[in-house]
């Protein structure tokens, strides 16, 4: 539906005239998003177009366009960094508020370990202030071209840090929130005019109202200042870059180190898991360079290191032996940074690595302690850069399986995932990169106790059989999931976006915690009367399980 004038002209009048816009080429950029060629029934690059796409620079502009919205009845969906198909409108008849201007970092308190951020605020942005007062930021696997903002609000919310830095919703203190209806809430000791240092207060809490797993994603208000947890980072005040791109090096810092250690089976990396967890090392841990695949992944790592290579060199690299050899041992890998404060320190860490490691049956890769290559995983590592990696094969990759529970749990699946996606890497419509390309951080909270395996699903996004394939990959994914008696929930969301109102309701009623959506729709209600906030759960009210 085409915005009536009157309500472009009132909502112009909030923002400026320098700051609105319906011009068609516009709205269309906002439609366009990663992966919805396979989220939608078309197969289509495009989703809903807004109806205006308005840029506020204050929590006050946005406050007056919520209020204005809910006037007319207009629905509205937030967005800063974007980096999911979530981001842009969910339905039609939506205008999208592009949070870009709002970008300043208000306040980096050294002493108390936190900052006070806007919308569009960066994760390097924030790091790169941060390390230098000797403080470091939380981010999440998406990477630091990604608003910490928006991962502690609105999306999911575990990363490779969060062993040592916790997950998403740990990080959450204050925050200023722009209600649904266009009240403003103050969460924490911001409500008590005491500042930003602490999320919660006596009684219940309105963290569990702001995000739950996985958040709203724009349906539940607009955040515009959050405060955000430190830490500290025993490092230099600046990461020098160095070397030619893209991929950059850094010295290694006096005491840091950076390894990838193998192991003989799945048991014995998840046993490496659990010891971690009680011996309390690890600053940066995850399993990131098999998200390439476990047979083309250390041929591409070696192309990517070389700056006289190119990806046209793979094939090359790849047959030759000793990366055939280094390929079978990194099979079941991960990648770890330590961190320490004093050389007695980083001492007694390496110290408890390489204990871990023999009590595992585990090593360290021989290949990535060279010296360059140490310097590459150490700056990937920390600064989490190289996200554009995820689409490097075909143009698309989405992500499947990602069941979260503790490592004992969660290598059950890694063997069915890797079975099932090497039956559809064969047919040659998918990307043959091999079964196995399981990604995940070793923790989803601080101090570890559980973890998860994202497998990655490498498409070529301009050819529709490759597309399709992925479709029935998936469709047989959560099949073998539900089989087993495993949640589905991180693979279902494409039949969730291109869902009608009934067929969402009957998923949700699927599911098999079904008190969740009943609870999440009351307060969305109670938030949300006039339900302008674009949602994918605007499904009609449902009747209390009885059986739950």
């Amino acid at each position: 539906m085409a915005l009536p004038e009157h309500i472009y002209e009132a909502l112009g009048s909030i923002v400026g005239p320098d700051h609105i816009t319906q011009e068609p080429a516009t709205l269309y950029t906002y439609a366009f998003q990663r992966a919805l060629e396979l989220y939608t029934a078309e197969h289509t690059k495009f989703f809903h177009k807004p109806e205006a796409v308005l840029l506020p620079g204050s929590t006050e502009e946005v406050q007056a366009i919520v209020r204005t919205c809910n006037r007319f009845g207009v629905k509205y969906h937030a967005l800063s960094t974007g980096w999911i198909h979530t981001a842009g409108p969910l339905t039609e008849g939506v205008v999208q508020l592009d949070l870009r201007r709002m970008d300043r970092i208000l306040e980096i308190d050294e002493k108390n370990q936190y900052a006070v951020i806007e919308p569009y605020v960066i994760a390097a942005q924030l790091q790169a202030e941060a390390m230098k007062v000797g403080l470091n930021t939380f981010m999440i696997g998406a990477g630091a071209g990604c608003s910490p903002l928006a991962q502690l609000t609105s999306f999911m919310g575990n990363g490779p840090m969060s062993l040592y830095m916790g997950h998403a919703s740990e990080n959450l203190l204050a925050a200023e929130w722009v209600l649904p209806n266009g009240d403003i809430a103050r969460t924490g000791s911001l409500g008590s005019g005491c500042g930003w240092f602490c999320g919660e207060g006596p009684g219940p809490s309105a963290r569990a109202l702001i995000r739950g797993k996985a958040g709203a994603q724009g349906g539940m208000g607009v955040f515009t200042k959050v405060g955000i947890k430190l830490y500290p980072w025993p490092g230099p005040s600046v990461l020098p870059v160095e070397g030619p791109p893209p991929a950059y090096t850094s010295p290694l810092p006096e005491f840091h180190r950076a390894h990838t250690v193998a192991f003989p089976s799945w048991q014995a990396m998840a046993d490496s898991y659990n010891k971690l967890y009680d011996s309390e090392i690890g600053y940066v841990v995850h399993r990131q360079f098999q998200k390439l695949g476990a047979d083309l992944g250390p041929a591409f790592w070696l192309m990517y290191t070389d700056p006289t290579k190119t990806l046209d060199d793979m094939e090359e690299i790849a047959a030759d032996p000793e990366v055939k050899r280094l390929t079978e041992e990194m099979r079941i890998s991960y990648q770890i940074v330590l961190a320490g404060q004093t050389p007695n320190d980083i001492e007694y860490q390496e110290k408890v690595l390489d204990e871990i490691l023999a009590e595992t049956g585990g090593h360290k890769v021989s290949k990535w302690e060279e010296r360059d290559k140490e310097e590459f995983s150490l700056l990937y590592m920390t600064r989490w850069g190289h996200k554009n990696l995820n689409f490097v094969y075909g143009g698309g990759y989405r992500g499947s399986f990602h069941q979260e529970g503790p490592p004992d749990y969660v290598i059950q699946y890694a063997q069915v995932a890797k079975d099932l996606m090497k039956k559809y890497q064969d047919t040659g419509l998918m990307v043959q990169s091999g079964g196995d390309a399981l990604m995940g951080p070793i923790s989803g909270m601080g101090g570890g106790g559980w973890c998860s395996f994202e497998q990655f699903t490498a498409y070529d996004v301009t050819d529709k059989e490759s597309i399709d394939c992925v479709e029935r990959y998936f469709r047989a994914a959560i099949a073998a999931s539900k089989a087993r008696g495993w949640s589905t929930a991180f693979d279902i969301a494409g039949d969730l976006l291109r869902a009608n109102k009934e067929q969402r309701e009957a998923i949700w009623r699927g599911m098999k915690q079904r008190l969740i959506p009943y609870y999440q729709y009351r307060v969305k209600q109670l938030l949300d009367p006039n339900e302008v906030g674009d949602s994918l759960f605007t499904y009609a009210v449902l009747d209390k399980p009885e059986d739950d």
